[in-house]
């Protein structure tokens, strides 16, 4: 935890009263005493530090200072066949500790119907995961969430209002990342990922999203699992952008 995170509505007075996990770690981990300070962030608000006042029983009252916005979150969002429970786990938090913007997770031809049943996809869960991400990167701002059931309305309904360029992981292709990225970007135009299952999209689903402008590419002859596929691709995605931004900088 790098950063403590708070919700706007347990703030009062300028003031923070915590108990349970966040008081522990200041505890038992931080091993803080009245007077110190520590870093802290509003969820989607500001980030800043909070000073100790006191500590009682199993609780930590703080006072609290926020003067810093949250650093730039890249403009991509990440489309994910949904996978496995124990694998969306870790997927949700590192896609937020990556910056992801929101997440987009579909129904696949390859996709077990019972994945949509795991009590990781309950709301409490997946905001509980996205809040551990953003502590690890040390950010504010929760990314969007939001599962759809049915393939064809998410690709055709859906997909159509959804911005920048698109980029589809699926294995066999011949191009490689840098070949579909090696397009020029239009200022301000984000990236828009869709990662299949680990055995890729189906025909039909390639088919379906080529024709909505998604450029497909392979990571190459090796399959990964997917949550060590999203995170390659995304910290590559940032290489690419980069480098982008340095060749722009170059030019001028």
């Amino acid at each position: 935890m790098n950063l403590l995170l708070f919700a706007e509505d347990e703030l009062r007075d300028g003031r923070l009263r915590l108990s349970g996990r966040r008081a522990g770690h200041i505890r038992t981990i931080l091993r803080l005493q009245p007077g110190d300070t520590l870093r802290l962030g509003m969820i989607n608000g500001r980030r800043g530090e909070g000073r100790i006042l006191r500590m009682s029983g199993q609780e930590v009252e703080l006072r609290v200072r926020l003067d810093h916005e949250p650093p730039p979150r890249p403009s991509l969002e990440l489309i994910l066949a949904l996978p496995r429970p124990i694998m969306l786990q870790r997927i949700l938090k590192q896609a937020t500790v990556m910056g992801v913007a929101r997440i987009h997770l579909v129904r696949a031809s390859r996709v077990e119907k019972s994945f949509f049943h795991t009590p990781v996809l309950r709301p409490e869960k997946i905001r509980s995961l996205l809040v551990e991400g953003l502590e690890q990167a040390m950010d504010t701002r929760l990314p969007g969430v939001e599962v759809h059931h049915r393939f064809r309305p998410f690709v055709e309904d859906v997909v159509p209002g959804l911005a920048g360029r698109r980029l589809l992981a699926h294995p066999g292709v011949r191009s490689g990342l840098a070949d579909v990225f090696a397009r020029r970007r239009a200022d301000g135009e984000g990236i828009l990922l869709a990662v299949g299952p680990e055995g890729g999209w189906s025909d039909y689903e390639v088919e379906r999203f080529r024709e909505q402008g998604f450029a497909a590419f392979s990571m190459g002859p090796r399959i990964l699992h997917v949550d060590t596929a999203v995170v390659a691709l995304l910290a590559q995605l940032q290489l690419l952008d980069d480098l982008e931004k340095r060749y722009d900088l170059e030019k001028r």
